[in-house]
């Protein structure tokens, strides 16, 4: 959370992500001609990546959740399948549904890291809560894999 409104997160994140989502969508709509593939593979990936999060960051290390929650791909998801739905182009659904995806992501997250940027005194210094957790949460730079050989 200390990161996640950072140049490479905004990015980053929806070009990586667009893949997997846009590749069902295909699948669905060529099929079965059913509309909310990217939806349902968001909602999937969703799930397995707070099953990963809680059991490998909280189970295995305590790191805090708080930290490394995933991002929210649903509102992204839903206009993907919307343009695709009305559209029916797989080429407009590329064009404009991943711009779309892409200019949506950020907003769509804020409500969940708009708390962590309220600002406060700390030590006589004005930062955010999310800058005060990785001030006092310190993270090494060097892998766990590197350190621990």
């Amino acid at each position: 959370s200390d990161w996640k409104d950072r140049r490479l997160w905004v990015t980053v994140t929806p070009i990586v992500l667009v893949t997997f989502p846009a590749a069902i969508q295909a699948w669905a709509w060529e099929r079965f001609r059913n509309p909310w593939g990217a939806t349902i593979a968001v909602l999937a990936l969703l799930f397995g990546e707070w099953v990963n999060r809680y059991f490998n960051f909280w189970g295995w290390t305590y790191f805090p959740i708080n930290f490394v929650f995933p991002a929210v791909l649903v509102p992204g998801a839903i206009l993907l399948d919307t343009f695709l739905m009305l559209s029916g182009s797989y080429l407009f659904t590329a064009i404009v549904g991943g711009m779309a995806w892409g200019l949506v992501f950020y907003p769509g997250n804020w409500p969940i890291i708009a708390p962590l940027h309220v600002p406060v005194e700390y030590n006589g210094m004005l930062m955010s809560i999310a800058d005060i957790q990785g001030y006092n949460y310190v993270r090494t730079g060097t892998p766990e894999y590197i350190r621990r050989g």
